[in-house]
């Protein structure tokens, strides 16, 4: 989970997608998380078989379930993976009752690419959430996270780091994302 990277329609601006994320991946990124809210969902699914078949990291899907976190993982195949994510102190206190493999704790630092995310963290802030997930589970930081300041969420405790414009944004995906995983191995 070092190095998540979500997809953006808005920020891929036409390129392909399968493109990017491979560079991505090439350039060090662990996961590929796939966010599309406004995408149909035969059109998230579309993309989905195409990144797990082009790609050797793991394919991940965002805000797609409908159903409660503790129902769904009933229904789910083993080695299924199921995140949530957390921002404030109340968010944490719901989900450390929940059966999440991995919490995504942000925003870390402000972002553009969340109008919704509520203020910046930072890696104190970031820290004092993080300490809340239960046992074993891990938590990556989200929002706002470039190679410069990768390390200090990292070093607040982090498993890893989710990235979007970061590598989404950068004309060279594949720097970009070894830039940013290079930061997190600090």
């Amino acid at each position: 989970m070092r190095l998540m990277v979500i997809t953006d329609p808005v920020l891929l601006a036409g390129r392909d997608a399968v493109g990017v994320c491979r560079a991505a991946a090439q350039g060090g990124a662990t996961m590929i998380q796939v966010r599309w809210k406004d995408g149909s969902p035969d059109e998230v699914l579309e993309l989905t078989r195409a990144l797990v078949a082009a790609l050797p990291v793991p394919v991940l899907v965002n805000d797609r379930a409908d159903t409660p976190l503790a129902a769904l993982r009933r229904h789910l195949p083993a080695g299924f993976l199921l995140g949530i994510s957390v921002g404030t102190a109340e968010e944490a206190e719901r989900a450390a009752a929940l059966p999440a493999d991995y919490w995504s704790v942000g925003p870390c630092f402000a972002t553009p690419t969340k109008r919704d995310a509520g203020p910046p963290l930072g890696p104190e802030g970031f820290a004092a959430l993080a300490r809340r997930a239960p046992e074993g589970v891990p938590v990556i930081g989200i929002g706002g996270i470039t190679a410069p300041n990768a390390s200090s969420v990292m070093r607040a405790g982090a498993a890893g780091v989710a990235v979007i414009g970061a590598v989404l944004g950068a004309a060279d995906p594949e720097a970009a994302a070894r830039a940013v995983d290079v930061a997190a191995r600090v």
